[in-house]
């Protein structure tokens, strides 16, 4: 194991996150609020430790997968406790655990939350909350890459925090793909920022709801999250939350005017078809009680598209719909986002791989000679992707298995502790019962919490960069 590595990159990561820590400290100036005093303290503090930790010499550069693995699962536990400390020291948030799983929240793109009044939060610190969707939305240590001299290792990194099936090099350097990929985040964000403002949103609240958008997190500025809002502030974030779910090489591909390349994109043709029949569900699903097809297409189109996207803002207390638009958003908290994306969920990618392994599984029977090949985007999709998926899948099914029997001992209903678990490990945020629109995850046990940051984590970081962790072969010396 490189330990000289993984201490030189914790430092690096500590220095950026103190360094845009301090965009929270101007916020707070500007308000006249006395949390820049705590935000500007564990700025500095991180900024001081991180370049301490990176006087350490390294006795080598070049790192392997797996310790590519356990720098990326260390860098974000450290990155949620650090992001903890303004909430916890100004008081704004009393308890350690809550201030770690807001933190852990935020940078996750989850937007599960344990504050009751949003509102009474310090616009300093509700930034740095909604920043830190921003941040973890792209992915910190790709950020990292812009910012250190890289080398052929850091696809390592790339590949362990960004989430999908596969990730390949755009550009024949790490770092001008990472260039790319920051360039199309950062302006179609300001786009978001700029639009909202023309629709007649306050400042700050355009700049917080599209780092939430951008980073499909789901963190809202007031108690009613997007409720409150004009009709047309409702449209522009349901189709910014929609646009940040697709696959960022489907934007890179159209920046470089690879029109052939577009017409292969299979995932993106099926994330539009999956979310405009979900969509379909649950605007029939409700129609009957909204009364107003206009509405009911407003309302159902902005929660699919928040639930599928994995963003977890809400219009409406869709805990009070009736059974089938409630199924239908369970289902696409499962489906997610796109491979790529900033959305988290499963990936519309390897739902594709897993149905067309079962066609060709069901083809096989009746057919025992014929030999067919899985295709995705027009190429012939290899075994080692497709058996990554596959214990992908069995992974994530014992993470939630086993949060699902930790967190039911909290002893709430089946369909609130059932989606709790759902929402924070897709990192959707808002899930049904307690934990609906209208409720949070503040009455659960520090355990249940402890659980839940670890699921965000995994959640976000693909299941198996936490799951190394705890393998005991990771530290033993080769």
């Amino acid at each position: 194991m490189n330990y000289g590595k993984i201490i030189h990159i914790i430092g690096v990561l500590l220095q950026v996150e103190g360094t845009l820590m301090f965009l929270s400290v101007i916020v707070a100036w500007i308000y006249g609020e006395d949390c820049w005093m705590y935000l500007c303290a564990t700025s500095v503090g991180a900024g001081i430790l991180g370049t301490l930790l990176r006087l350490k010499k390294m006795k080598r550069e070049k790192f392997h997968a797996k310790e590519g693995f356990v720098i990326t699962a260390i860098c974000w536990v450290v990155l949620s406790v650090v992001g903890a400390l303004p909430f916890f020291f100004s008081g704004a948030i009393p308890s350690f655990t809550d201030a770690v799983f807001e933190s852990a929240s935020g940078f996750t793109t989850t937007g599960a939350s344990i504050l009751k009044d949003i509102e009474a939060m310090p616009h300093g610190l509700l930034f740095w909350r909604s920043f830190t969707h921003w941040l973890g939305g792209m992915g910190v240590l790709v950020f990292i890459l812009l910012v250190v001299p890289s080398n052929a290792d850091d696809m390592y990194l790339m590949k362990a925090e960004s989430p999908g099936p596969s990730v390949e090099k755009m550009l024949p350097k790490v770092r001008q793909t990472a260039l790319v990929l920051y360039g199309i985040y950062l302006g179609l964000t300001v786009l978001n920022i700029v639009v909202l403002i023309i629709c007649g949103m306050p400042v700050f609240d355009s700049f917080c709801l599209s780092f939430g958008d951008a980073g499909t997190g789901g963190f809202g500025v007031r108690n009613d999250s997007i409720a409150g809002y004009s009709p047309a502030c409702q449209i522009v974030i349901t189709i910014f939350m929609f646009l940040f779910g697709v696959n960022f090489k489907l934007y890179f591909l159209l920046l470089f005017r690879k029109w052939k390349d577009i017409l292969k994109c299979e995932e993106v043709k099926w994330y539009c078809i999956i979310y405009c029949a979900i969509t379909a569900f649950v605007v029939v699903g409700i129609l009957k009680d909204v009364g107003d097809f206009g509405t009911a297409l407003r309302e159902g189109a902005f929660q699919v598209s928040s639930i599928m996207t994995t963003t977890g803002y809400s219009t409406t207390d869709f805990n009070l719909w009736n059974a089938m638009p409630k199924a239908m958003l369970v289902l696409a908290m499962f489906i997610g986002a796109c491979a790529g994306s900033t959305g988290g969920g499963m990936k519309v990618s390897r739902w594709i791989l897993w149905f067309k392994q079962v066609r060709n599984e069901l083809s096989h029977f009746i057919h025992p000679r014929s030999v067919k090949k899985i295709r995705l985007e027009g190429k012939a999709v290899d075994q080692e992707t497709i058996r990554t998926a596959n214990v992908y899948l069995m992974a994530y099914v014992l993470v939630f298995i086993v949060s699902l029997l930790i967190i039911s001992f909290d002893g709430f209903d089946l369909e609130s502790t059932f989606t709790a678990v759902a929402a924070t490990q897709n990192n959707i945020g808002p899930g049904l019962g307690v934990v609906g629109p209208a409720g949070g995850f503040s009455e659960f046990s520090i355990l249940s919490k402890l659980v839940m940051i670890f699921d965000m984590i995994a959640g976000r970081l693909e299941v198996f960069p936490m799951l190394i962790l705890f393998a005991p072969s990771t530290w033993k010396k080769m």
